[in-house]
């Protein structure tokens, strides 16, 4: 892919707009779903097929099922925004059959498992949203939730997020990329990753023990990855801890960050903690690292 000249924002969302629930990639737990789908039924107009409750061993239906109704959703220039029901694992298997290029100017919403959606998109130019799934969105305090209506509805840049702890100083802006490491790492050498020359790198990840970070990131080390970007995020990672160690998976990051070189701050509410804060993928931001603050300098959506 070459890197996007012109990124394409979605369109704003207005109350009532219709939006479609979708589910691309795990089965999922029907209680904590239906209070996500209760928070955006009050503010939009979900739709969804009546298969979206189906699953096939570890995935929401068969490849088939989930295609079309992700490729439906894609193209139908009557909503306005696609809300994803759980992430898990299954979305990069739909990838060689969805009309990404065809998409409409619609906000995709979505993190974990939807980074193998995401990254193409962006190789496109196209702007999408790293948010909550419905079965995590429910579970978010109030002002996430404002956060991510104000995100998809106001072309106004969104308040900037503060950060934890310093890595590597330094101040540096390029366009977001990036979501979960582990999904990330697997589009490494595929048609399907963009170019992330002069991006901020957005990495966060769940249930991966500090080795298996320092594997998975030393593949990216190896691909030239910290070669070409120009700042590094730092989200949640949740659930990350090896029993009984003498370290943790922060001090193995860290070590990790000051190997790459570039700035890089971390403990960003993103990711699969609560809060879960909603970023725009592909919007202009700056990282002050010193700082621990990303800044936006754009809003998600078209003015």
């Amino acid at each position: 892919m070459k890197a996007p000249v012109r990124w394409l924002k979605p369109l704003p969302l207005r109350p009532r707009d219709t939006v479609h629930v979708i589910a691309p990639a795990g089965p999922f737990d029907r209680p904590s779903f239906e209070v996500g789908l209760g928070v955006i039924g009050q503010r939009y107009s979900p739709v969804f097929r009546p298969d979206l409750y189906e699953s096939w061993r570890y995935l929401a239906g068969t490849d088939a099922r989930r295609t079309e109704e992700f490729s439906r959703a894609l193209v139908d220039r009557d909503a306005r925004a696609i809300f994803c029901a759980r992430g898990g694992y299954g979305s990069m298997r739909l990838l060689p059959s969805l009309p990404l290029a065809d998409m409409a100017p619609t906000a995709l919403v979505g993190f974990s498992d939807l980074t193998a959606v995401h990254l193409p998109l962006q190789g496109l130019g196209r702007v999408t949203i790293h948010g909550p799934v419905l079965t995590h969105l429910g579970k978010q305090p109030p002002e996430v939730q404002e956060y991510l209506f104000r995100l998809l509805e106001s072309s106004e840049p969104p308040p900037p997020l503060q950060g934890k702890a310093t890595y590597v100083p330094g101040v540096v802006e390029g366009p977001l990329l990036g979501g979960n490491l582990s999904v990330l790492s697997r589009l490494l050498g595929t048609p399907y990753m963009p170019p992330l020359d002069g991006a901020i790198l957005l990495l966060e990840d769940v249930g991966e023990r500090p080795y298996r970070l320092d594997r998975i990131w030393t593949h990216l080390m190896l691909a030239g990855v910290f070669n070409r970007v120009r700042g590094i995020v730092l989200g949640d990672f949740t659930d990350c801890e090896q029993r009984d160690a003498s370290y943790s998976s922060a001090d193995v990051l860290r070590s990790l960050a000051e190997e790459a070189g570039v700035p890089c701050a971390a403990g960003f509410p993103i990711g699969h903690d609560i809060p879960n804060y909603p970023v725009a993928l592909g919007t202009q931001v700056r990282l002050d690292a010193g700082a621990a603050r990303l800044t936006f300098l754009e809003g998600a959506v078209q003015a």
